[in-house]
């Protein structure tokens, strides 16, 4: 799983981003569970995430209402499927309102940006 930490740090909260090909609901889980056994992340406050595969649209905002949708639309308009992403907050004490969707953003787009990179 690629994982690419501290990309984002508003207000105390901090986001890191994380994917891998993945082709169902269970192998998700089974990547976050892997993502998981790393402490930092198993005590993140949310661990939102998407996917889109022969399951269909899948994702999970852990808490952070629609940031799974936020990460679902990145993916469909990209076209990405049988492929996770999972953002991670670590949050700061203060609420961030509106500007966390513009975070978890940013976080996947960072995501994409690299993984385009790395397929030149």
């Amino acid at each position: 799983m690629r994982v690419m930490d501290g990309i984002i740090s508003d207000r105390g909260s901090r986001y890191a981003v994380s994917g891998a090909p993945c082709r169902s609901g269970d192998a998700a889980r089974d990547l976050l569970r892997e993502l998981k056994r790393n402490k930092r992340f198993a005590k993140a406050t949310h661990n939102t995430w998407a996917l889109i595969c022969d399951d269909g649209a899948i994702k999970n905002d852990d808490g952070e209402a629609g940031a799974g949708m936020v990460i679902l639309r990145m993916l469909e308009r990209e076209g990405l499927r049988d492929h996770l992403v999972v953002v991670t907050r670590w949050f700061g004490g203060k609420h961030l309102g509106g500007d966390r969707f513009r975070h978890v953003q940013t976080a996947v787009r960072h995501y994409l940006d690299a993984l385009q990179a790395g397929r030149d």
